[in-house]
């Protein structure tokens, strides 16, 4: 299983990705705790962005690619798939990785999208701040994150639908009953995703869903 994580701040990527990998026993590749790795580790990459990272600069997009590509010929390597958490953040990005998968013949079986009310991710974000003492987290910033995902990230999500490798989740419920959901459709898929080509393959909406796995 192959799975790209698309998600707005504060809708749990960082908790399902885990948990997906975990239950399907692949990588779970986090752009940014790789970063941090090659930070710690000081290799070559790693102090060629640790300055851009102590100063709050994003790295380029060509660094990270590498970096993804590199995580991604691991799994292939290893006979696994993979989940990514962290990137694709713009079509740029979606569409390099597409041809970073393509040529490895690794690409995306799922994009999982998961969705949120603002109102509720902003929610969950100041009370994250609070619990971790992250004064800068303030509610104007969270907004304008939250602004530049429906900006910048949110068109990549037609994109992976015109695909068909889409699948749509409700992530306002608890955690548990989200990873509940998510696995379920993902262990229904698993045998197919192999054997049914994109141009065959069809969105999938799974939001309207919440009373099968408990709306609370």
């Amino acid at each position: 299983m192959r799975v790209l994580l698309v998600a707005p701040p504060g809708a749990g990527k960082g908790t399902q990705g885990a948990l997906i990998a975990t239950h399907f026993g692949i990588p779970h590749i986090a752009t940014g705790d790789l970063l941090r790795d090659h930070v710690a580790r000081e290799t070559e990459l790693g102090r060629a962005v640790r300055d851009r990272l102590s100063r709050g600069e994003l790295v380029p997009d060509e660094v990270v690619l590498d970096m993804v590509a590199a995580a991604i010929a691991e799994a292939k390597a290893g006979g696994v798939g993979y989940v990514l958490d962290g990137m694709p953040r713009n079509m740029t990005q979606a569409r390099a990785l597409y041809e970073i998968g393509r040529g490895l013949q690794m690409t995306a079986n799922v994009a999982l999208h998961l969705k949120a009310d603002d109102e509720e991710l902003i929610r969950r974000l100041l009370a994250r701040a609070a619990l971790e003492g992250r004064s800068d987290d303030t509610e104007p910033v969270i907004r304008r994150r939250l602004a530049i995902y429906h900006e910048v990230t949110h068109p990549i999500v037609d994109w992976y639908a015109s695909r068909g490798i889409l699948v749509s989740v409700d992530a306002m419920r608890p955690v548990d009953r989200v990873a509940r959901q998510i696995l379920t459709a993902l262990e229904s898929m698993r045998s197919l995703v192999e054997h049914v080509p994109e141009h065959a393959r069809r969105p999938i909406d799974l939001t309207g869903l919440g009373a099968a796995f408990g709306r609370n």
